[in-house]
């Protein structure tokens, strides 16, 4: 019997976060739980936001993450199929984990069937309502020019400067929706509408918003917001009937948020 029969989903780890207290911490808690579930694990989907910021350069990577990409690269040898969403953190993310892990990457949506089911699965940044100032952002930040021209400057001023924006939007509140506590608004009427238009999907898996969401809308289908690991510590789970969606070790978790 093949004891590798399950489906995971994790989103919004934001490792290398400035502004979360104790991140090499998280990183191993984050590297144990993928140790847990490697001997069962089918597939791994990454729904973004894995990395608080990550800009790869034509011959150069960011430096940190040495025990989550190695964890990684220990699953996909195992036989483990990785396939990463870029978020709107970790939206610059090429060809560098692809060549030297095997994980694939994708941008934007994508509708998968996994054991007969029929699953949509997006970070989410992209989906619902947005506030212009952020559609603003999400354009330029995607805008292949824009990268090319960023590229060009040295990772000395980019890597501080894209931390200290990414603590600085969080503490304001202006510049990232990912904390929305009110998805009503957002997110679900896009999803009554995109099941109502795709009866056939199962199940609608998105992160991004920070909150463990598990409803049903229209006639069958479930949306699903993953929560995080910053204070939720949670995940998806499918094991080719059912979906669930879990916390790992929550409970001896007490990171602080500066």
């Amino acid at each position: 019997m093949d004891d590798r029969r399950l489906t995971y989903f994790i989103s919004d780890l934001h490792l290398g976060a400035a502004h979360i207290g104790n991140d090499r911490r998280r990183e191993r808690l984050v590297c144990n739980f993928l140790d847990s579930i490697t001997p069962t694990a089918r597939r791994l989907y990454l729904l973004g936001d894995i990395l608080d910021y990550w800009f790869e350069y034509k011959t150069v990577a960011p430096r940190g993450y040495l025990r989550f990409f190695g964890t990684l690269a220990r699953m996909a040898d195992a036989g483990v199929e990785i396939i990463w969403f870029k978020g709107n953190h970790d939206i610059w993310l090429f060809d560098y984990l692809r060549d030297e892990i095997g994980i694939t990457v994708i941008d934007g949506s994508e509708s998968v069937t996994i054991d007969g089911c029929r699953f949509l699965l997006s970070h989410g940044d992209g989906l619902g309502h947005l506030k212009p100032s952020f559609r603003l952002i999400r354009s330029i930040f995607r805008n292949r020019f824009c990268q090319k021209l960023y590229s060009a400057i040295h990772p000395r001023w980019t890597i501080p400067f894209a931390h200290a924006w990414s603590a600085d939007s969080r503490k304001s509140g202006s510049a990232d929706i990912s904390y929305d506590r009110d998805i009503a608004p957002t997110v679900e009427p896009w999803a009554r509408t995109f099941a109502a238009e795709h009866p056939d999907t199962d199940y609608i898996i998105i992160g991004h918003h920070h909150v463990m969401t598990d409803k049903v809308i229209g006639d069958k289908t479930r949306l699903v917001i993953l929560g995080d690991w910053i204070s939720n510590f949670s995940y998806g789970v499918f094991d080719g009937e059912n979906f669930a969606l879990k916390q790992y070790a929550s409970d001896t978790c007490d990171f602080n948020i500066k």
